[in-house]
């Protein structure tokens, strides 16, 4: 069942942190050893990828890492604020992130080195709509 109210999305968005390395990269070549997350090919300066790498085979592929955060929450594609709420408690404590939602769960990365502390900020967003 989808939840689309903000509250119950937020009190239920249960954060995840994918063990994978994540890249973003243009252009058509996916390297052997990445996982393709998503392709984002209707930009007019070309294709977009996410590309997720084990860490140890991170070396060399981008210059930035990311971590990508699962939102666990079956939230509604008509859902309003779930993903506002998620990026304003980033931003606050300057932790920037990129959003990709998804039929059933919305994903957001953010830089490898802040992932833990961008789990204990929504960990405690999440509490404070589960606690009232």
């Amino acid at each position: 069942m989808t939840v689309s109210e903000t509250g119950a999305m937020i009190a239920a968005m249960d954060p995840d942190l994918d063990p994978l390395f994540y890249a973003f990269r243009t252009g058509d070549e996916i390297p052997a050893d990445a996982q393709l997350f998503a392709s984002i090919e209707e930009e007019e300066e070309g294709t977009t990828r996410i590309l997720g790498f084990a860490k140890g085979e991170f070396a060399g592929h981008a210059h930035e890492a990311y971590r990508r955060i699962v939102l666990r929450v079956n939230s509604s594609l008509d859902g309003v604020g779930l993903t506002a709420a998620v990026s304003t408690a980033l931003a606050r404590e300057a932790i920037p992130c990129n959003i990709v939602a998804a039929f059933h769960h919305d994903h957001v990365f953010v830089p490898a080195t802040r992932a833990n502390d961008a789990m204990q900020i929504l960990a405690e967003l999440q509490r404070s709509h589960r606690d009232g």
